[in-house]
């Protein structure tokens, strides 16, 4: 149902890549979800890259009379760059994400948009999880990883349900991958999150297999996701911490050769170690300067960098009985 944007309540996107259902019972699955709510809303498919099976499931709705708005991408550039295509057309002010393929029961998606009342992003849970033992080795392996690099716990990143407050938008930009870890770029950028029990669709099945590159880029985002949410404005703690291990131990090294050859008269060629430790040192040194070339550029560009946000501004002394009591609680909270 769309609306105009001045009485636009909720902008749905989502994103149609490699994974889709058919389009008309998706369709009614996800109207009946939002209709419950009685709020104003717009559907927002966003086709990456040719996927002519959903588009005669879109054609079949448009002649039934149904509106939504449709962005097709010229080629598939991923989820995160959909979803970012999506995010720029959106007019609501809550901006909801669904998969394109039955993975939640969309008689619940509502209780996303209802847990906006206390957070600024609900992102969904599937419980009670169907799976077999590998599955579950596998989610629960990806979410340990996940949370020792980012220090971030979650159960269920995979899940594509999600509700933000259009504020949101304006700190994130996703790209790669990065669709996985919204919730934890979100809540790295002071961002309330939390996750939502959902009940997952009995369609909800993948009955292919992934490859090993899969897992390979999965490692790689989640270390990916560890420097951005760890060291974006701290550079030197990064590179500086390893390059200072690595010039330590070429020094040692170098030391040791050093005091070898000139109390013992042990010579120094052909000693591989004597190479060794050279290349410790100055690899050392590159990498410790190359944190300090880091500090600079977040230096010049610190004016234009927020990772705050501010909850709440209560003035004094130009408080009423209402706003009064607001701070105490606010107070009460912090001790």
């Amino acid at each position: 149902m769309i609306q105009e944007s001045k009485s636009l309540q909720i902008s749905v996107v989502i994103p149609v890549c490699e994974r889709y259902s058919e389009a008309t019972g998706l369709y009614a699955e996800y109207a009946e979800g939002l209709n419950a709510l009685g709020r104003s809303y717009e559907l927002i498919f966003v086709l990456d890259g040719p996927r002519p099976k959903f588009v005669t499931g879109l054609e079949q709705l448009i002649r039934e009379g149904r509106e939504f708005t449709i962005i097709k991408l010229s080629r598939s550039f991923g989820e995160s760059t959909a979803l970012m295509a999506g995010f720029e057309r959106a007019a609501g002010e809550i901006i909801m994400t669904l998969p394109a393929y039955h993975q939640v029961d969309g008689r619940d998606i509502g209780k996303l948009v209802e847990a906006l009342d206390s957070v600024d992003l609900a992102t969904g849970r599937r419980w009670p999880r169907v799976g077999g033992r590998f599955e579950f080795l596998r989610r629960s392996a990806f979410h340990g990883l996940t949370a020792w690099v980012t220090g971030q716990q979650y159960s269920d990143l995979g899940c594509r349900a999600r509700a933000l407050r259009r504020r949101v938008l304006g700190e994130l930009s996703l790209y790669g991958d990065q669709h996985y870890f919204l919730a934890v770029l979100a809540d790295r950028q002071g961002f309330r999150v939390k996750e939502v029990d959902l009940r997952q669709s009995p369609k909800d099945r993948f009955d292919g297999r992934y490859r090993s590159r899969e897992y390979a880029h999965r490692v790689l985002d989640i270390f990916t996701i560890f420097f951005l949410v760890r060291f974006t404005k701290k550079p030197l703690r990064f590179f500086g911490m390893i390059g200072v291990s690595t010039f330590g131990v070429g020094a040692l090294l170098l030391t040791y050769l050093v005091i070898d050859r000139l109390v013992f008269r042990n010579p120094l060629a052909d000693r591989p170690a004597l190479l060794l430790s050279s290349l410790l040192v100055v690899l050392g040194l590159q990498v410790f300067a190359l944190g300090l070339l880091g500090e600079l550029i977040i230096f010049t560009h610190a004016r234009g960098i927020k990772d705050y946000q501010v909850d709440e501004v209560i003035s004094y002394p130009d408080l009423d009985a209402e706003p009064l009591a607001q701070l105490h609680e606010v107070v009460n909270e912090a001790r």
